[in-house]
């Protein structure tokens, strides 16, 4: 579904179908789901820069439009990716798109088994915590129920990240107002995973521990908006940022 929000290629009859009927509902979706890609480009990219060459994408999906592997190399030449995702149909076509990148490892883990999740990203032995890495959850930690504690892979991950790693959460928030929220949430509740989308103060103390990067966490789109970007159509549907390891 994902895929077909973002215009891709990587999608089945089904997925365009729920998509579809949920676009009927709340047209913004589609605008929703690019600014939550155009967000993870833009942090990629920033992060990238400033040296990070190290990226595990935690239910990545379909390596689809403006994906991490890409952006990372155009601003950090050799960087290292690792996707995750616990879709075997969404591995198996991932794989067989990469199966040429020598920097990049797609692995079988979920979210919600973070000690188990750790241990597949490190087989493939392309990363080093020993230096700095961004761990990406982008789009994923509000399909993960309250009672299976969404911010517990990032404390797994949390004693392992050397200074000057970073966080990168994005999250599906309840401030589209109460009707559209409740015709989301309920097409998601017929689809693999459902959705639980949470208010911006519960998503800002995922970054617990850390330094929130300028400027701090907002909705994605006021997050180091692109000149052109046109901030007078922008939703409020995902809302995060990066935070940092302190020295």
């Amino acid at each position: 579904m994902y895929d077909y929000y973002l215009g891709g290629k990587d999608n089945f009859q089904v997925d365009r179908d729920a998509a579809d009927e949920m676009l009927g509902v709340v047209p913004e979706l589609f605008r929703a789901a690019r600014e939550n890609r155009s967000f993870l480009r833009r942090a990629v990219r920033d992060l990238a820069f400033s040296g990070v060459d190290q990226f595990i994408d935690i239910g990545a999906g379909f390596p689809t439009r403006e994906n991490v592997h890409e952006t990372a190399e155009a601003y950090r030449p050799g960087s290292r990716v690792v996707y995750v995702d616990n879709d075997p149909v969404v591995l198996a076509h991932a794989r067989a798109l990469l199966a040429r990148e020598r920097a990049v490892a797609v692995v079988r883990a979920d979210a919600r088994a973070p000690g188990e999740l750790i241990d597949r990203v490190c087989e493939p032995g392309l990363i080093d915590f020993a230096r700095p890495v961004a761990v990406l959850l982008v789009a994923v930690l509000h399909f993960v129920a309250d009672e299976d504690d969404p911010a517990a892979v990032i404390r797994a991950f949390r004693p392992l990240m050397a200074p000057g790693s970073h966080l990168v959460v994005a999250h599906g928030t309840r401030s589209a107002g109460s009707r559209a929220v409740e015709k989301v949430t309920g097409a998601y509740s017929r689809a693999t995973a459902s959705v639980h989308l949470r208010d911006p103060e519960r998503i800002e103390g995922f970054f617990d521990g850390f330094d929130m990067v300028e400027p701090g966490a907002r909705f994605l789109p006021w997050w180091r908006p692109d000149p052109e970007d046109d901030l007078d159509a922008a939703t409020r549907w995902n809302f995060g940022g990066v935070g940092r390891v302190p020295e």
